[in-house]
């Protein structure tokens, strides 16, 4: 009599505790955290409530921006915002995103990091236009990363780590602002993260798009004579 080897079942995941992980995942995918989080993330235990620390920082920032205290557009106090949200959010990263108004977080972050670039752009006086471009191309990696998701792609690891994260680009910028020369930092950064997230996502999309065609032309090659008469036939008819 001959037996043939049992092999032992695969559990199947925990459908609920898969729906947490992957809310997790697209949340912090969505936070555009960088390598100063990443390194301190597992150092600062529980972290603090996000939300309403989100909220708290983008108020004081805006206060900072209303006060005029940068009014003098250089020097160590243009540090402030850059300092207040990068200690205020930073301990955000530990917690699990599971709350019931966590998914605002990243627009709190966004938000909060492109009202920073703003504030110290008008108190240094430099080039509207130049904010608006540095503006645009973070917006544009945002947005990539959103829809990507969406289509249960997930951009690699290294790119929020070479896209430096929101804290980095700001620190980098409040010390451009403080030395004075935050035109040539916004500029550089600008023009290296638009041909960072620009190659980077073209790059993504048209190897989704080859691995699609490969994956059909697979399906045809596999598909029986009488399938692929049928599927002929169909579609002389529709035409």
């Amino acid at each position: 009599m001959i037996t043939h080897p049992q092999t032992a079942p695969v559990p199947l995941p925990d459908p609920d505790e898969e729906r947490r992980r992957i809310q997790t995942a697209r949340l912090l995918a969505y936070r555009d955290d960088g390598p100063l989080v990443a390194l301190l993330r597992g150092r600062l235990g529980p972290g603090l409530p996000p939300v309403p620390t989100g909220l708290a920082t983008l108020l004081a920032v805006a206060a900072i921006g209303a006060s005029g205290v940068l009014s003098a557009g250089r020097g160590p106090i243009m540090l402030l915002p850059v300092l207040v949200m990068v200690l205020l959010m930073v301990p955000t990263a530990p917690r699990d995103h599971l709350g019931r108004f966590d998914w605002l977080v990243p627009p709190l972050i966004r938000g909060t990091e492109f009202l920073t670039i703003i504030v110290l752009g008008l108190a240094a006086d430099m080039p509207k236009w130049l904010l608006y471009v540095l503006i645009y191309v973070v917006g544009y990696h945002t947005y990539d990363t959103v829809y990507r998701t969406r289509q249960s792609i997930w951009p690699a690891p290294w790119v929020f780590q070479a896209g430096l994260g929101w804290e980095v680009r700001l620190l980098l910028l409040g010390v451009g602002a403080a030395l004075g020369v935050l035109t040539w930092v916004v500029a550089v950064m600008s023009v290296y993260l638009g041909v960072l997230f620009a190659i980077e996502s073209i790059t993504s999309w048209v190897g989704l798009d080859k691995q699609s065609a490969l994956a059909q032309a697979s399906d045809d090659l596999e598909a029986s004579p009488e399938d692929a008469l049928e599927q002929a036939t169909g579609e002389a008819e529709k035409a």
